[in-house]
C-alpha cells in the first residue's frame, strides 16, 4: 500500500532521531525559524534535511480575523545553521514564486 508523507509524519522521524542521537541536548542554545503559513512542502523538507533542523510546532498570536493565536510550523536548531536555512527559504520561495 502506497502512503503519502506528511509534515506529522517528518516531525515524529525528527524527535525520534534527536532523542536516540543526543537525549541530553540543552534548547537553550537553539533558535527557531518560523515557517510561513503556506511555504511549499517540497521546500520545508529540503530545509528539515540539509540543514538537520527539527521541526516542531508553536502557538503564537496572529493578526487574523477571529483567532487570536494559531499553530504554526517552526524549524529548530544552532544559530548558524538557522540562519543558513532562512536564507535557502526565501530563496527558494522566490524562485517558486517567479516560476509560477
Amino acid at each position: 500500500m502506497h502512503k503519502t508523507l506528511n509534515l506529522d509524519d517528518l516531525i515524529a522521524k525528527k524527535q525520534k532521531e534527536n532523542i536516540e542521537s543526543n537525549p541530553d541536548l540543552e534548547y537553550e542554545e537553539l533558535y527557531d525559524l518560523i515557517i510561513p503559513p503556506g511555504t511549499v512542502v517540497s521546500i520545508i523538507y529540503d530545509l528539515v534535511e540539509e540543514f538537520g533542523l527539527e521541526p516542531i510546532t508553536r502557538k503564537m498570536p496572529v493578526g487574523i480575523v477571529n483567532s487570536e493565536e494559531r499553530e504554526v510550523l517552526v524549524l529548530r536548531g544552532p544559530l548558524e545553521k538557522v540562519q543558513a536555512a532562512e536564507e535557502f527559504l526565501y530563496k527558494e520561495m522566490k524562485a517558486w514564486v517567479e516560476d509560477k
